[in-house]
């Protein structure tokens, strides 16, 4: 029967190990049971839905510029970052902050006992669902194009390095944004795994000078040209966010009570 069950919880108890050794889960005493849904269960659910949906949005952004750049240069058949680039891309400068995303919480353990009508609410599975990846595919859509238009329209002028760079820089600093505006309560990895990320990126811009032009990169115009991508690819969803927030907010406190 445990075994059969969606989630086999044992307890080891007095009358043997058989149960807890053959559940997916283990516990000492039945009482614990409330903090392994309320708490635990909540706490996996809501990291698990957040992680999935950052490791979707960060291949998904990289696709839709790959597109854009083939579209505007007559559909070549090259890759528009170069692989140490993209490599650099899926581990150094993002993997920590979206993997720091399992530490987050949205409450505290204590309003998980307080308000255990919340842990019915997740049941609906709202949190990763057809709707929030439509949502993600829009987002990564709209920064995409952002992101690869603004550069275009702002240095482009045949010098394809230029390009590179400052599209590359904004899809980097567009992808941390977006991390910590997702994160509800900080916690001492996060910050460390966004400056580690910070810091491999800004040593990476110095070390591989062929891809990034020292002189153009230290410019104020490339500075403020990419400054503008990353607000305008930012700035709506966060506005959006908020928005939704508040109104989420108030429905859910209506759920509950």
């Amino acid at each position: 029967m445990i075994q059969a069950a969606h989630a086999g919880i044992g307890i080891d108890a007095k009358e043997g190990k058989q149960a807890s050794l053959a559940a997916d889960f283990s516990i000492t005493q039945f009482h614990h049971i409330c903090r392994l849904f309320l708490v635990h269960g909540r706490f996996c659910y809501k990291r698990s839905c957040s992680l999935s949906q950052f490791v979707i949005h960060r291949g998904l952004i990289l696709s839709v510029i790959q597109a854009i750049f083939s579209w505007m240069f007559f559909f070549v058949s090259f890759s528009f970052y170069p692989g140490v680039l993209l490599v650099g891309y899926a581990t150094a400068f993002t993997m920590f902050p979206v993997f720091s995303l399992v530490l987050d919480r949205d409450i505290t353990s204590a309003e998980a006992f307080l308000f255990p009508q919340m842990y019915g609410i997740l049941r609906k599975g709202r949190s990763l669902s057809i709707k929030t990846f439509c949502i993600w595919l829009m987002i990564s859509l709209y920064q995409g194009t952002v992101v690869m238009c603004g550069s275009y329209v702002g240095v482009y002028d045949n010098n394809f390095v230029e390009l590179m760079a400052t599209s590359f820089t904004a899809l980097v600093f567009t992808e941390l944004i977006m991390i910590a505006l997702t994160i509800h309560k900080w916690h001492w990895a996060m910050y460390l795994s966004q400056a580690i990320s910070l810091i491999c990126f800004m040593g990476s811009m110095l070390y591989f000078n062929e891809y990034f032009n020292l002189k153009f990169i230290t410019s104020s115009n490339f500075m403020l040209r990419t400054s503008l991508i990353i607000l305008l690819a930012c700035l709506p969803i966060y506005i959006i966010k908020v928005t939704r927030g508040a109104l989420s907010a108030s429905t859910s406190y209506n759920q509950i009570y």
